[in-house]
């Protein structure tokens, strides 16, 4: 809901950090991959009790997560970019649901299912529909950043799913409450994009 907002607002910025970075030879998929790697300790430092840590480490992430695809429009975009960068942010977004259930599994584990469960669903229709947009010849980008995948506007995108891991990493005991809340946005997201499927590439 918010990306569209906030990306005009830190495009610029991205823009000039991603041509030095580019001038000095980073790669758009080192610097994907860099992404991962950073979600992925984010994760296990929440898992292990540092949540503050984690935090610092899914904001960093999240800076390579835009930095790559301003690296990529700056030298040479490709399809195996695109693919790498949209399975790793699923990956990055189970991975730190996860790491609050392994930090309290009794308090945190249903919790944690249940935002998982609604990520599942909520990734499954963000696909699926940009398979059929593009099948469909409906699929446009640009308002999305230039990504390689059609992505519709829901009420819980990049930004929403942000926030709430920091607000998850702020405050970790209330992190049942942040998944319920934002569990229930993502599946609202789903069906929503279920909806404008029917509406725009419906059979009847």
């Amino acid at each position: 809901m918010l990306d569209a907002a906030l990306r005009r607002r830190i495009d610029p910025p991205i823009e000039a950090l991603a041509g030095w970075l580019a001038g000095r030879g980073a790669t758009p998929n080192l610097v994907t991959l860099a992404g991962l790697g950073l979600g992925l300790a984010a994760a296990g430092s929440i898992a292990l009790g540092a949540p503050l840590v984690g935090l610092v480490l899914i904001l960093v992430s999240r800076l390579c997560d835009g930095l790559d695809g301003a690296i990529a429009r700056q030298t040479r975009p490709s399809d195996l970019g695109g693919f790498l960068d949209i399975v790793f942010d699923f990956i990055f977004y189970g991975a730190i649901p996860l790491g609050f259930a392994l930090l309290d599994p009794a308090q945190n584990g249903l919790a944690a299912a249940f935002l998982l469960f609604t990520f599942y669903a909520n990734g499954a229709s963000v696909l699926a529909f940009a398979i059929m947009a593009e099948k469909r010849g409906i699929a446009e980008t640009s308002g999305r950043g230039g990504k390689s995948l059609m992505f519709t506007v829901g009420l819980a995108e990049a930004s929403e799913t942000l926030a709430a891991f920091v607000l998850a990493c702020l405050f970790p005991e209330w992190f049942v409450w942040i998944a319920v809340v934002f569990g229930a946005m993502t599946a609202y997201t789903c069906l929503a994009r279920i909806v404008l499927a029917q509406r725009l590439i419906g059979e009847g």
